[in-house]
């Protein structure tokens, strides 16, 4: 009964900028944490950074200082702006939430079906 989408994602040259988006929506009560995770070809899934509805953030130590995560809880949004990507940056992303549904106490994760972006050196 939910859905996540992410959008963004492309093909950039090293030392450039891509904003990723995010939305969730369906029978929705409440989102705690959101957040994005990447995964490269041949390699476990990562978390990047997240966010609680409350603000606060965590982000992996190889893109802290680069990348910044906002939410906007009204909309059920949240993104992730990239600077100085690099090309080890080059995953997949992918978007998480954490819901809590309509008349439904326990939260559960949702992942979108994630996005590709592509740094080239």
């Amino acid at each position: 009964q939910v859905q996540v989408v992410e959008s963004g994602g492309g093909l950039v040259q090293a030392g450039g900028s891509l904003r990723l988006s995010c939305a969730a929506s369906g029978r929705i009560w409440r989102i705690s944490s959101m957040g994005w995770y990447r995964q490269a070809p041949g390699k476990q899934r990562e978390l990047v950074a997240t966010i609680a509805s409350a603000g606060s953030t965590n982000y992996a130590d190889s893109v802290k200082g680069r990348f910044t995560i906002s939410r906007d809880n009204a909309k059920n949004t949240v993104a992730l702006q990239m600077y100085s990507l690099k090309p080890e940056d080059t995953a997949v992303y992918y978007c998480n939430a954490d819901v809590s549904e309509f008349l439904i106490s326990a939260t559960r994760g949702y992942w979108g079906q994630g996005t590709q972006v592509t740094v080239s050196s």
